[in-house]
């Protein structure tokens, strides 16, 4: 089997990917959905990826990430990834995953609507509709964040303190005002839990301990192995299913009355943090759950 690895860069991850495929006899070329594009001439289905040459097709594919780009070119690499699950690849997460999740408030939306916990959020192109809204949750005694709604990794987040104005969007974020409401730190250092979910099960979780109150490890967070409660697992298993993950990394955050809330959902997870406080290869779970339910099911309705 030939696996296809799309990736924007090559390291850690996808050296743990490619071992992890090699162990059930199958290979994992790397690819830069950048380097890919539609050529209707070249083959039936329409489209060239490299190392795949004529008329073949990649076994599956994993996406382990999404280079940025302008809007035509990030559509474009998302068309790829569209085409092939159209194709009957099975693409781990697909497209349609990576679109819910990487829109943060597209992630809210999916989370209330299921009935998950996650702090109030808004999403507004209107600065005096964002400022209004600030001002109503600091005079009931609420900071905000404003986050970027494509960010990732603890990148580019401002907190909002009660009467504090909210900075010029067009300049700080794009014209779009993600808030999302404060959840304080219940101790010192405060911390956040990530889980992994792995084909709708929750398989590992640690805490992300910081003395800042951003908990992005790439933000200075240290890692410490925590117990997979019930209740978490519970609850991270069904902000996975919300979007229809085949693989999540979800965070949670502690909140007043031993309440846990659900604050993001990443469609790409990065793992080398939470492997190195669990006892598994996350990489081969991630891989065995691709192969042998992914592409089983692809097989079976493939025969059908």
């Amino acid at each position: 089997m030939k696996i296809a690895i799309f990736t924007d860069e090559t390291g850690w991850h996808t050296r743990q990917l490619q071992a992890a495929l090699r162990t059930r006899g199958a290979q994992g070329r790397c690819i830069d959905l950048a380097d890919c594009h539609v050529d209707t001439t070249a083959a039936w289905h329409g489209l060239v990826i490299p190392g795949f040459g004529g008329k073949m097709l990649p076994d599956a594919a994993l996406v382990r990430g999404i280079a940025s780009g302008s809007f035509e070119q990030v559509t474009k690499r998302l068309g790829v990834l569209h085409a092939l699950r159209e194709l009957g690849v099975p693409v781990y997460n697909d497209a349609r995953v990576i679109e819910r999740s990487v829109d943060k408030s597209m992630t809210s939306l999916l989370l209330h609507a299921a009935g998950i916990a996650t702090p109030p959020t808004w999403a507004t192109e209107s600065q005096a509709q964002a400022q209004r809204i600030a001002m109503r949750e600091g005079a009931a005694g609420f900071e905000l964040v404003l986050k970027p709604l494509f960010g990732s990794q603890g990148k580019g987040l401002q907190r909002i303190a009660p009467g504090a104005p909210l900075p010029d969007l067009a300049a700080a974020c794009n014209g779009l005002a993600y808030l999302q409401r404060f959840v304080p730190p219940l101790a010192e250092p405060g911390f956040d839990w990530r889980v992994l979910v792995i084909g709708g099960q929750a398989r590992a979780a640690m805490q992300r301990i910081s003395s800042h109150w951003i908990h992005n490890v790439a933000q200075g967070a240290r890692c410490r192995a925590a117990p997979l409660t019930p209740a978490l697992a519970r609850i991270a298993e069904a902000a996975a299913a919300a979007l229809d993950m085949d693989y999540a990394g979800v965070d949670l955050m502690p909140a007043a009355a031993g309440s846990v809330q659900v604050l993001e959902v990443n469609g790409v997870a990065a793992w080398q943090g939470l492997q190195r406080v669990t006892g598994f290869n996350i990489a081969q779970a991630l891989v065995d759950d691709l192969l042998d339910r992914r592409m089983a099911a692809a097989a079976r309705r493939r025969s059908a």
